[in-house]
């Protein structure tokens, strides 16, 4: 699963995912969590938009039961067999950007978090699925969930899932009015390239969603011995 990511290449969003009106006064952040609002890229009227969203999907057509499930990941192998999946990835495919995510590593009993990204730290951008719902006030909630898929070598030692990072040159695709074919689809989703990122331990502060500093994401110093 994905259940945590970090964003600070603010100021680039706007050219790096072709938005016609990009947002000013969105905050950088290092620990993002489910239940919170980040941007997310979408096609509306003939081009991209950046949209605020809630991590945490919620299909309009489940948004009258408040005991419905919001899932933040929905698996690539399966998206159009499940209902609550399928029709909005006919229409409502989305972008997540991102510059890196986190997974944890097994170590007895402690789970350590690792850092993880495409090797210069450039922008991203992660598959997702969005939908709009109205709550009991009458107010417009957009919500979206991340696509994930198998891992990738450097991925697979961490965990069983990865996001499904979009190739570059396959994000307009993502976003164009027709839904990809199911061929397409696995190609599209398919585990990004091993050999393209890198992952190291970081602090353990990024246990802690509270926590959103860029300190997170900087290598965690290996421990001196008491000798040197």
């Amino acid at each position: 699963m994905c259940g945590r990511y970090a964003l600070w290449g603010i100021d680039d969003l706007g050219g790096r995912f072709l938005i016609i009106d990009p947002m000013l006064g969105i905050r950088s952040h290092f620990n993002i969590a489910p239940g919170t609002e980040n941007p997310v890229v979408i096609r509306e009227q003939g081009g991209n938009r950046l949209r605020m969203m809630e991590w945490g999907l919620v299909p309009y057509r489940l948004s009258g039961n408040p005991s419905t499930p919001r899932p933040i990941n929905a698996r690539a192998e399966s998206l159009a067999e499940k209902p609550v999946f399928a029709g909005l990835l006919a229409s409502n495919r989305c972008i997540v950007p991102a510059n890196g995510f986190y997974e944890w590593k097994k170590d007895g009993g402690s789970r350590k978090p690792q850092f993880i990204h495409i090797r210069d730290k450039a922008l991203f951008g992660i598959a997702g699925l969005c939908d709009r719902w109205q709550d009991a006030s009458g107010k417009m909630v957009a919500t979206y969930t991340i696509i994930t898929t198998e891992p990738n070598g450097l991925v697979r030692p961490l965990h069983n899932r990865m996001p499904a990072i979009l190739r570059r040159e396959d994000e307009q695709r993502w976003l164009s009015p027709s839904p990809p074919a199911a061929g397409e689809l696995r190609e599209l989703l398919a585990p990004y390239p091993a050999e393209e990122m890198t992952a190291y331990p970081v602090s353990p502060a990024a246990n802690n969603p509270a926590n959103d500093g860029g300190e997170l994401i900087c290598p965690l110093r290996p421990q001196k011995s008491w000798f040197g």
